[in-house]
């Protein structure tokens, strides 16, 4: 899928945003009035782009309704689980970095990716991500991604959680260094922004945040993640 098509496809209204976060359009207009929620206008229009929603709701500790976010013109597909992704994408402790790029350039060496994938353009999408707007979403969290997904040629989706061996500055939306990531990498545009909804999801969980605080073993993250896809399912969202 080409870029131009991609950002198409992530462009929606703002009565979409109104669904995704169970809210009046009134409400969603007069955060775009305070120049909270990104947005931009088009003839007169206000439109949004959907992974962008997510960040901004998961860095406020809102929920997302996925139900509302599926592209149009993909096809549906079985709902991704959290635990799956992650037990694909692997968790890994003790990741070197000093710094933002350094940190960045780590987690990109240590993803599950084929031999013959181009490391070097993720890591340079990744850190041109960052220079728009950062993805630390407060308490130590950051999920970096790319905000129009670059599709890698991954069988399937996955996340990658990374303890980091040294706090670093991601220009976090509460100023705290980071010190766990989730890196996302996926195989269409509904996989990336089923898979950053769940995530977003996630990081509520009271739970989960522990876990990451005491940097739990992979036996136990994914525990969590299994418990958090059975409450997912058993509220019927998708």
């Amino acid at each position: 899928m080409h870029g131009t098509q991609i950002d198409l496809e992530m462009k929606i209204s703002a009565q979409d945003v109104a669904r995704m976060l169970g809210v009046s359009e009134d409400r969603v207009f007069a955060w775009t009035r305070a120049d909270d929620m990104p947005c931009t206008r088009v003839h007169d229009q206000y439109r949004f782009n959907r992974a962008e929603i997510i960040e901004w709701a998961t860095a406020r500790g809102m929920a997302v309704n996925f139900d509302a976010l599926a592209p149009s013109s993909e096809p549906p597909h079985a709902t991704l689980r959290l635990a799956d992704a992650l037990e694909r994408g692997g968790v890994y402790h003790d990741v070197p970095g000093d710094a933002r790029d350094s940190v960045l350039r780590a987690v990109v060496a240590a993803l599950p990716i084929p031999d013959e994938a181009d490391r070097e353009l993720l890591f340079d999408v990744l850190v041109a991500r960052e220079a728009l707007g950062s993805t630390g979403m407060g308490d130590g969290i950051a999920i970096p991604h790319a905000r129009n997904p670059l599709i890698m040629n991954v069988d399937e989706a996955f996340i990658a959680l990374c303890f980091l061996r040294t706090p670093v500055d991601f220009g976090a939306i509460d100023g705290k260094p980071v010190t766990t990531l989730f890196a996302l990498v996926s195989s269409s545009v509904r996989n990336h922004l089923q898979l950053l909804s769940r995530i977003s999801l996630a990081v509520q969980d009271p739970e989960l945040r522990k876990a990451l605080t005491a940097r739990a073993s992979r036996e136990d993250i994914l525990a969590h993640a299994r418990r958090i896809d059975a409450s997912v399912g058993a509220r019927g969202l998708k």
